[in-house]
Order: C-alpha cells, then sequence, then structure tokens
C-alpha cells in the first residue's frame, strides 16, 4: 500500500482542523485528497492547491465547515464545490459526482457516493489518485499509481470520450505531458487530440490562453509543442505559427511563459496584438507581446540602448533583447553587456513641464506640448544631459515655425 509521507501539508494543523469539520459530519475517511496535491507528493513536486472529495453534500459541508468556525465560499455549488478558507489557506472541496450530460465545454453532473464513479469522471489516470487523512492512497482506475511512476499521462478510459466531454483536455494533455511526462506522448491519447483537434476553437479563449500560458511555463515544453504542431493541435489554437526554431532557442534563454508564446508569434506587431485579442490576453500580457516584435540591433551602443530603454522600458528592452539574441540577431557578449546596462541604468525623469515653459515666455496652449516634445527629442539625442536645461528649452521654443507664432 502507498502513503504518503513528509507531508506537511497533510498534518498541519489547518488541514486536520478542515478534516476534523468534515468527518464530524460525515465520519471516519468521508473526505479525501484528490488530484493535483496526490500527484505531486508522489512525484516530489511542490504542492500549492489542496484539493478534496467527499460523498457529503455541498450543503452538508458547508454546514460543517461553519460549525466549526471555518470561513466558507460556495465558489461552485452547482458543481459541488465549496471552499473552505484554514488559517488563510483555502481548500477546495468537491462531492463525489459522475456526468450526466456533456457538450464539449461543460458538464450537468449528479452527486454520488461511488469514489470509482467519481474517478472515471476525471481526466488522466494520475489524477484520478485520491489520499485519506494518513495518506494513504487510493487507486480506482488501477493504473494511475503506475502512471506516475512511469511519468505517464494516460486519459481515464477512452480518450475520445474523455476529450469530447470538454475540449480542453486536449490542451491539458499536452500540458500534463510537459510538465510531468516523460518520453512520447500516449499513443491513444495523441491519436485522440488529433482527431478531435478542431473542437478546441469551441473553448472560451480565456480557457484556451489560461492552459496555453500554463504549459509554455514547464521547464520545458518543446516537446510537447512539436506534438501539438504535428497533431495540428497547435494550428487550432495559434494559426500564425510558423517555424517553432524561434521558440526553441527561447526555451533555452528564458523561462517565461508570455515570452516564449512571443517566440511562436511571427514579427508582425499587427498580427500580434490581434492574436493577443483573439486570446482574450490581460492588456500588460498583449504589451509585452507587440513590444517583443522589435528587434535589437546588433551594433547598438550604449548611448543608443539608453534612448530606447527611455522609450520603451527595462521590461520590454529585455523582452526585445532575449527575442534578437534567439533568432541569432546579436551575439552573446552584446546580449550580457546591454543586460548589464539595462540592470544598472536608471530612467532619468523629464527635467521640465509645462511650468518651466510658461517662465520661459510662451503662453499656455497647444504649443507647450510641441516644445515639450522637441525638447525631450534633444536632451535623449544628446544622452540625458544633467544640466543645460535653460538654453534647450530657448532653442525648442525658437524652433518654433515662424507661421505657427505669427498673428499671435
Amino acid at each position: 500500500m502507498t502513503t504518503l509521507r513528509d507531508q506537511p501539508w497533510l498534518t498541519s494543523r489547518e488541514t486536520r482542523a478542515v478534516i476534523a469539520a468534515l468527518e464530524a459530519e460525515g465520519g471516519a475517511g468521508c473526505v479525501r485528497f484528490v488530484g493535483g496535491c496526490v500527484r505531486n507528493a508522489l512525484l516530489g513536486q511542490p504542492v500549492d492547491d489542496l484539493d478534496l472529495a467527499t460523498p457529503l453534500k455541498p450543503e452538508r459541508s458547508m454546514q460543517a465547515l461553519m460549525a466549526a468556525g471555518l470561513k466558507v465560499v460556495p465558489t461552485g455549488l452547482a458543481h459541488g464545490t465549496v471552499t473552505a478558507v484554514s488559517g488563510g489557506r483555502p481548500y477546495e472541496i468537491t462531492t463525489l459526482r459522475r456526468d450526466v450530460e456533456t457538450d464539449g465545454r461543460r458538464a450537468v453532473v449528479a452527486f454520488t457516493d461511488d469514489w470509482a464513479e467519481d474517478a472515471a469522471r476525471r481526466d488522466f489516470r494520475l489524477n484520478a489518485l485520491y489520499a485519506d487523512a494518513d495518506g494513504t492512497v487510493f487507486d480506482p482506475t488501477g493504473e494511475g499509481l503506475a502512471d506516475v511512476a512511469a511519468r505517464r499521462i494516460v486519459f481515464v478510459g477512452e480518450a475520445e470520450t474523455r476529450i469530447r466531454e470538454d475540449y480542453l483536455r486536449i490542451l491539458r494533455f499536452f500540458r500534463f505531458h510537459a510538465w510531468y511526462g516523460r518520453g512520447a506522448p500516449d499513443a491513444e491519447g495523441l491519436r485522440a487530440s488529433t482527431t478531435l483537434a478542431a473542437g478546441v476553437r469551441t473553448l472560451s479563449a480565456e480557457r484556451v490562453s489560461k492552459e496555453l500560458l500554463k504549459l509554455l511555463a514547464a521547464p520545458d515544453p518543446r516537446e510537447a509543442v512539436r506534438a501539438m504542431a504535428e497533431a495540428g493541435v497547435l494550428a487550432a489554437v495559434l494559426p500564425e505559427v510558423g517555424s517553432l526554431n524561434l521558440f526553441e532557442a527561447m526555451v533555452d534563454r528564458s523561462d517565461d511563459p508570455v515570452l516564449r508564446l512571443s517566440a511562436l508569434l511571427p514579427p508582425d506587431d499587427a498580427a500580434v496584438a490581434a492574436t493577443a485579442g483573439r486570446l482574450r490576453l490581460s492588456n500588460g500580457q498583449r504589451d509585452r507581446l507587440v513590444s517583443a516584435v522589435g528587434e535589437v540591433p546588433a551594433g547598438l551602443t550604449d548611448r543608443e540602448a539608453r534612448a530606447l530603454l527611455y522609450g520603451i522600458g527595462r521590461e520590454a528592452f529585455r523582452d526585445r533583447l532575449m527575442r534578437t539574441a534567439a533568432s541569432g540577431g546579436i551575439g552573446a557578449e552584446a546580449v550580457r553587456r546591454l543586460e548589464r546596462l539595462a540592470e544598472r541604468w536608471t530612467r532619468p525623469r523629464m527635467p521640465v513641464g509645462g511650468r518651466e515653459v510658461a517662465k520661459a515666455g510662451l503662453a499656455p496652449g497647444p504649443e507647450t506640448g510641441r516644445v515639450l516634445a522637441a525638447f525631450e527629442a534633444g536632451w535623449i539625442a544628446d544622452d540625458f544631459p544633467a544640466d543645460g536645461h535653460d538654453e534647450r528649452l530657448e532653442a525648442a521654443i525658437k524652433g518654433l515655425s515662424s507661421p505657427a507664432r505669427g498673428g499671435r
């Protein structure tokens, strides 16, 4: 019998409080840990989320937890899920269930008290492992523990059936292979993913982008992404992708999923912005992707680098530098020099503003903005001098075209 050992989350006071509350309602053994926490504990990897399963209906779980003085949030009652907060840590508790109806995006479920029935509706066998409060592991499919040992990602039951229940499982198949798999992806899962790849297009953009970024955050997602491309799944998600060469090189340079995504996209800021919009990425992620498209010239001087840093910021400069380096457009020595410069240089503050322009004799109006823009351009071109601002401002004012100033 397999038992989880040396797991602080399993024996912590906060965890014991949740277990005790539920067992006071449903009896000993009525609650088990399930999924990622069990899988990762067996793999010797960090455990982040704590998910539990119980035959108790969600209303009974909530009553029991509140009676024990724990905070409870009804996070998904229709699917049997409540979240208990103990010691500031969330515990997601879901009633055992079986699927009644699925459409490839969402499911209608019915509650059950059968652990095997609950396991049968899960995605992969290594995610259908349960552990009780003492750490004893239960393997209802009979193959989950073997998959953990072999690092195999295999669907529960028939792969096509599992995928038709929720097409997101195609992306999860590749994501879990990237994180936990070893060797070639499971042949049946790969065939099913290839056959049903078009189903990914029916999913919401938010679900797709979230899963994609999780996949790209894996230590080395290259094999999984190659398999996605061969199966036609990558084209269903990112039809813009051509060669994987830049992406493959980027993985060696950065573990940032946004930067790795950038390396999958073409060097066209309009196309990249359109992709970010289609995937419903955040504004920050969109801006990073668009900014990373520009190249850092191989012969960029320190002075030119400071001007570029001033214009686009440190993060965008680094992103652009990494993409250029991954493409082979700039050498390693130049990359190290520019990385050091970006780390050490502090962006100076514009030394003049509207008040100084007014003091120099220019009446407030649209010309103020043009004067400041001219001043800033010259200040940047001269490498951000710390003095001479009055003379530079006067020159900017005099530089306004005569027709623009005349007739007043």
